[in-house]
């Protein structure tokens, strides 16, 4: 692989990190503390975003160093209003409406043998987030401004509005990511970034989820990309994708998905699916693994294929380091072949205080060349 050529793919990593915030909290991580299902902590089935009071009151008893009110306080009770409640407790834990601010303050390195391509501070996410919730229905939105290598304008990554049916089935619409295996925070994963569910890539469209004691059932079908829709970037198709979750034990979790896009101006239809298992032998350690295939119609190769684990340990309370292999090839097209390591640490004092880095190292396995990067992240979700 030429220098240019790797100069390429070490901008592309750059723009991947920079150019879209993660979400708050969307941390599979719990599932060692025996909560199989995102809306324990998160408004929305599929995880991230703003966190619930109850959620709130959870990341301050379950997994934050301090702040933890003992075995003797009752964990179903939100958090008192005050400096660790949801914008200092500015509404009250009580009060339907509330509001949330992800604040991101970040060092990212990105590096090719011999070359720094980026070495640099900047803010990665300043985005508002409000949630309406009644006995039926909720309305969720977030606002902020893109990084200047995404444009720097203003964006609502996710806007929606969800009713309950009857118990345990509800119907949302708007822009929210497609439900869809494992929603890894980080949203470089492998199984994320290279199957289109990276930060910027929501659709605007409708899912039914249907909840029992067990499974979690979502379904959804939308007319394609959001800032397609909105911008006309060539990438607009029918989109749909389905999402079974099958909670085994409280720490034990399978999850079967599929999706489908259809033929867009830039790329073939493209059709696939993938298998998730999350176990977790004990409250301090806990493991995924996904596996996925993806077809499309056109292109050097028909198939390809991704299988992406990660080892989380709690060392001390409140501090996880994360183990992450990843690997991706192709049928037929060994330069899109590609290896990933990533070892990272996530340190959670109280809220709202969560300190997270990341080592990433990706092979490409046609050339054996690394690319390297590094991220550094102060994350306050006030």
């Amino acid at each position: 692989m030429t220098g240019a050529t790797w100069a390429t793919v070490a901008r592309a990593a750059l723009v991947v990190v920079i150019g879209a915030p993660t979400l708050a909290m969307a941390d599979p991580t719990l599932l060692s503390k025996q909560y199989p299902r995102c809306t324990t902590c998160h408004y929305a089935d599929s995880g991230g975003g703003l966190l619930t009071p109850y959620g709130r009151s959870l990341s301050r008893e379950e997994i934050s160093m301090f702040g933890r009110q003992g075995a003797s306080a009752d964990p179903a009770q939100p958090p008192p209003a005050g400096w660790d409640g949801t914008l200092f407790g500015f509404l009250g834990e009580e009060s339907p409406l509330q509001l949330g601010l992800d604040l991101r303050p970040s060092h990212l390195d990105v590096d090719i043998p011999g070359r720094t391509v980026a070495d640099r501070n900047f803010l990665m996410t300043l985005d508002l987030q409000a949630a309406w919730h009644s006995e039926r229905w909720t309305a969720y939105g977030t606002i902020g401004r893109q990084p200047r290598a995404s444009g720097g304008r203003l964006v609502s990554y996710e806007h929606w509005v969800a009713y309950r049916v009857a118990d345990g089935v509800s119907v949302r619409g708007g822009r929210f990511l497609p439900a869809y295996g494992v929603r890894f925070a980080d949203h470089t994963m492998l199984t994320r970034e290279r199957l289109a569910l990276a930060q910027d890539d929501q659709i605007y469209g409708v899912e039914v989820g249907i909840s029992t004691d067990r499974t979690l059932l979502q379904v959804s079908v939308g007319p394609g990309h959001a800032d397609t829709l909105l911008h006309g970037d060539g990438r607009g198709a029918l989109t749909g994708s389905s999402r079974l979750q099958i909670d085994v034990s409280p720490r034990t979790v399978v999850v079967a998905s599929g999706r489908y896009r259809g033929t867009t101006s830039a790329d073939p239809a493209r059709s696939g699916g993938g298998v998730a298992v999350g176990y977790a032998p004990a409250a301090w350690l806990t493991t995924w693994t996904q596996a996925d295939v993806q077809h499309q119609v056109l292109g050097p190769s028909r198939r390809s294929y991704i299988v992406a684990h990660q080892t989380s340990v709690e060392v001390l309370r409140g501090l996880w380091v994360r183990v992450s292999p990843q690997v991706r090839w192709t049928d037929t097209d060994p330069s899109g072949d590609l290896r990933r390591m990533v070892y990272g640490v996530d340190v959670y004092p109280r809220p709202p205080w969560h300190v997270t880095v990341s080592y990433a190292r990706d092979r490409v396995s046609a050339t054996g060349r690394r690319v390297q990067r590094l991220l550094a992240q102060l994350h306050l979700y006030l």
